[in-house]
C-alpha cells in the first residue's frame, strides 16, 4: 500500500513539475533568438532589452493573479490555464508577422510562466510527505533545467540545420511540443488535498489579506520576497538570457555550443541537488553554493579585465563552475523554501507576493544586463554580481529558519510563534 501511494505521489509531482520544462524553455529559448530578432527588426539596445524583458511583464502579471486563481479555482485548474497560455504563445510567436505581435505573444507566454512558477511548486509541496518534500519540489527546478537544455539544444540544432533567415520562428514555436504533454497529463492528477481541506474554511480573499498582516506571516513574506529578488541580482538569469552574447564577447568561436554546455551542467547539477537537499538541508546548500558563486564571479570578472589576457578555457571553467554552484544552491532551494514557508490558508497569496518580487528582479536584470555589459563592462558586471551575493547570505543566516524535514504545519507554527 505504501509503495502504491508513493508511486502515485511521485507521478503527480512529476506531472506538476512538467510546468518547469515550459518555464525553462520559454525563459532560455530567447538567448538564441536575440541577435537575429534585433537584426531583422532593427532594434536598438533598449529594444533588445524590451524583447528579452517583455515576457517578464507577463510573468509579473501572472504571479499577481496566480495565488488568487489557485486559491479560488484550485491548483489543478490553474495549472491547466497556464498550459493553454503556453500553447497560445508558442504558436503565436511562430507565426507573428511583425515585432509588435511577437511581443504580445511573448507577454502571453510570460503570463503562463508567472502562473506556473507559483502553482506548480505549491501543488507539489502540498502533496509531498515532509521527509521528501525538498526532493519532490526540486523536481520542478530539475524540469526547469531540462527546459533550459531543450531550448539550448533546439537553438543550436535549428541554427545548424536551417537556412531560414527568420530561424527564430521554429525556435520559439517548438515549445508547443512539451506543452501538449503537460496539457494532457494535468487531467490525470487529483486536486491538492490541502487545498480541498481548507476550501470550506476560506471565506474570501479579504480574509487572506488580513491574515498576511499578522506579524509572523508578514515577516515570512518579507523574508521570502527578499531572497527571491536578491537571487536575481547574483547573475543567474543574466547568464541564461545573455549567455551567447557573453561568450561571443569573450571571443568564443561557437557561443551557442558553449551555452549547451551550460545547460548540461545546470541540469546534471540539479539532479545532484535533488538527491541531497533533504539530507544536507536547504541552508547548508546555500552556504557552500553561494560561497562558490562569489569565487567564480570574481574569476570571470578577472578574465574580462583587459590587463589579464587569460585564455578562453579559464573563463569557460569558472563559468561552468559558477553554473554548478548556482544550480546546487539558490536555484535548487528557492522554490522549495518559498513553497513551504507559508501557512495553508495564505500559501497561494503569499507565494504570489514572493513570486512578484522574483519576477520584478528577473525583469530588471533582463532590462539592465545589456546596459551593464556596455557601460560597466563585462568585468564590472560580474564583480557587481559577486557583491550582491553578500546580502543574500546574510538574510539566509539571520532570518530563514531550517525547514528541512518539518511538516508544513510545523513551519506554520514557527512563524505563528513570531507574532
Amino acid at each position: 500500500m505504501t509503495q502504491k501511494i508513493s508511486a502515485k505521489v511521485v507521478f503527480i509531482a512529476l506531472v506538476a513539475a512538467l510546468g518547469g520544462i515550459l518555464f525553462g524553455y520559454d525563459t532560455a529559448v530567447i538567448s538564441g533568438t536575440t541577435e537575429v530578432v534585433k537584426s531583422q527588426f532593427g532594434l536598438t539596445t533598449g529594444g533588445e532589452g524590451w524583447y528579452v524583458g517583455c515576457a517578464l511583464i507577463g510573468s509579473i502579471a501572472g504571479v499577481l493573479v496566480a495565488g488568487m486563481l489557485s486559491d479560488f479555482l484550485g491548483r489543478k485548474k490553474t495549472m491547466l490555464i497556464s498550459a493553454v497560455l503556453f500553447s497560445i504563445s508558442a504558436i503565436g510567436c511562430a507565426f507573428s508577422p511583425d515585432f509588435t505581435q511577437l511581443v504580445i505573444y511573448r507577454i502571453v507566454g510570460g503570463f503562463g510562466i508567472g502562473i506556473v512558477s507559483i502553482v506548480s511548486p505549491v501543488y507539489i509541496s502540498e502533496v509531498a510527505p515532509a521527509e521528501v518534500r525538498g526532493t519532490m519540489v526540486s523536481l520542478y527546478q530539475l524540469f526547469i533545467t531540462i527546459g533550459f537544455l531543450l531550448a539550448y539544444l533546439a537553438n543550436y540544432l535549428i541554427l545548424k540545420g536551417t537556412s531560414m533567415p527568420d530561424y527564430w520562428r521554429p525556435m520559439l514555436g517548438a515549445e508547443a511540443i512539451p506543452d501538449l504533454l503537460f496539457l494532457v497529463l494535468i487531467f490525470f492528477i487529483p486536486e491538492s488535498p490541502r487545498w480541498l481541506a481548507v476550501r470550506g474554511q476560506r471565506q474570501d480573499n479579504s480574509e487572506a489579506w488580513k491574515a498576511l498582516r499578522e506579524k509572523g506571516i508578514l515577516k515570512a513574506v518579507l523574508i521570502g520576497s527578499a531572497i527571491a529578488i536578491l537571487g536575481q541580482f547574483m547573475g543567474v538569469n543574466a547568464v541564461l538570457y545573455y549567455g551567447p552574447k557573453i561568450f561571443a564577447d569573450a571571443g568564443f568561436p561557437n557561443p551557442l555550443f558553449s551555452t549547451v554546455l551550460v545547460g548540461v551542467v545546470n541540469m546534471l547539477t540539479t539532479v545532484i541537488a535533488l538527491l541531497i537537499i533533504d539530507k544536507v538541508g536547504r541552508k547548508q546548500l546555500v552556504w557552500w553554493g553561494v560561497g562558490g558563486m562569489i569565487v567564480c564571479l570574481l574569476m570571470i570578472g578577472l578574465y574580462f579585465l583587459p590587463s589579464t589576457n587569460l585564455p578562453n578555457w579559464f573563463m569557460l571553467t569558472f563559468f561552468l563552475l559558477y553554473v554548478f554552484c548556482t544550480a546546487i544552491s539558490i536555484s535548487a532551494v528557492v522554490f522549495v523554501l518559498l513553497s513551504e514557508m507559508y501557512p495553508n490558508r495564505v500559501r497561494g497569496l503569499a507565494m504570489s507576493i514572493a513570486g512578484l518580487a522574483l519576477w520584478v528582479g528577473t525583469y530588471l536584470i533582463g532590462q539592465l544586463t545589456p546596459w551593464m555589459l556596455e557601460n560597466l563592462t563585462p568585468a564590472g558586471t560580474f564583480f557587481l554580481f559577486a557583491f550582491m551575493c553578500l546580502p543574500y547570505l546574510w538574510i539566509m543566516y539571520k532570518y530563514v529558519p531550517n525547514t528541512t524535514g518539518k511538516t508544513l504545519e510545523e513551519i506554520e507554527d514557527y512563524w505563528r510563534a513570531k507574532n
